[in-house]
């Protein structure tokens, strides 16, 4: 836990709180013992959960900051990334997490109550069904996304999400570039552009 506390102050900009601390560890047990039962996340060992879950949910804060208490949805969520640790690092947001796999929308809703965690809903839906919600529809100042889609498909789904002047934020492999050229069409289309890709 040591490296990920050292190399998550990058994208924080402070140290770890001995609570936030406590929060991952929590996190990270949690996760290795629901894996055991369920199929959560292909990533099961204790390292390889620091760097590729928390830590790369962290690289967000990268283009996210300054966060205080915007409202966020965190769509196809998984097991809570990004949208978790992000909450762990800014207590004040109010996130909404999206994930229609039952097993992993459960484990969402044990950890926010493991944690403690205010102003945290869990939405066991598909990210096509959110966008058609009154309640979820031009309501958040960020939507964000790991592996979801494609960017022009998770578009889509996303930007009827935002509010007015909100954003969207998609977590992109190597072919980060090529899926931007792609989906200039359907942002067009969607009142949106394309304002950077940020390597990390």
């Amino acid at each position: 836990m040591s490296t990920f506390i050292t190399e998550s102050q990058k994208y924080t900009g402070s140290p770890l709180t001995e609570p936030q601390q406590k929060a991952f560890e929590i996190y990270e047990t949690e996760l290795m013992s629901w894996n055991e039962k369920f199929n959560l996340t292909a990533i099961r060992d204790a390292e390889g959960i620091r760097i590729k879950h928390f830590l790369d949910s962290l690289t967000c804060l990268q283009v996210m900051k300054p966060l205080h208490h915007e409202r966020i949805i965190d769509v196809g969520t998984g097991a809570g990334f990004p949208g978790i640790p992000l909450k762990i690092i800014h207590p004040g947001l109010k996130l909404t997490l999206v994930e229609s796999v039952g097993k992993k929308a459960g484990f969402c809703k044990h950890l926010v109550e493991t944690l403690h965690l205010e102003n945290v809903d869990v939405l066991p839906l598909r990210a096509e069904e959110v966008g058609r919600l009154p309640n979820h529809r031009a309501q958040y100042d960020w939507a964000i996304a790991r592996a979801v889609a494609s960017l022009p498909i998770l578009s889509e789904y996303l930007v009827p999400l935002l509010k007015i002047g909100g954003r969207m934020l998609a977590q992109k492999g190597e072919n980060a570039h090529a899926e931007a050229q792609a989906s200039e069409h359907a942002l067009k289309l969607l009142g949106a552009h394309l304002e950077r890709i940020e390597k990390v």
